[in-house]
């Protein structure tokens, strides 16, 4: 039972992280510069992009924490990428990263993008486009990631012998 509720953790946590990453790179960015050029972004840089930012990073730590738990004492063959855990580990290893990503990339560079933390303009243009790249970086990496996280550990020796 607690890997049936791990695992639906996981799924829907997952699909809340994703979703508002792909919402990020393939609506916000778009409307957010149109927005800027009429003069109407306030609304989405106020209300919106926080709020969905909020969702973003607890999601992608829900669903971290939810793989790992569904690993259990597979965690470490996963993450050492042992016979038999390889494409979960290269799945496991691809969520580490982007997670990281989240918090240590995005979020700091959003908070000053959005002006909840204090910067000066040249810093809030490089902060643009670190959190940019870093999103991007995360899109690419999800496709992957979520080949591996549908693939398990179970299948993994069709792949990996």
């Amino acid at each position: 039972m607690e890997l049936a509720l791990a695992r639906w953790i996981h799924f829907l946590a997952g699909v809340m992280w994703i979703g508002l990453l792909y919402y990020f790179n393939f609506v916000q960015v778009a409307a957010l510069k149109a927005a800027t050029e009429d003069g109407t972004a306030a609304g989405i840089t106020k209300h919106v992009a926080p709020r969905a930012l909020l969702f973003f990073r607890w999601a992608a730590v829900v669903t971290w924490l939810a793989g790992a738990a569904l690993l259990g004492q597979h965690f470490v063959p996963a993450f050492t990428l042992q016979h038999g855990f390889a494409g979960i580990g290269i799945g496991a290893w691809l969520g580490t990263i982007m997670l990281f990503n989240v918090w240590v990339l995005i979020w700091p560079n959003q908070k000053k993008i959005l002006g909840l933390a204090p910067a000066s303009d040249e810093e809030k243009a490089k902060a643009r486009r670190v959190a940019f790249l870093a999103s991007r970086f995360n899109t690419m990496l999800s496709i992957p990631m979520l080949f591996f996280m549908a693939y398990g550990w179970q299948h993994s020796g069709v792949v990996f012998g």
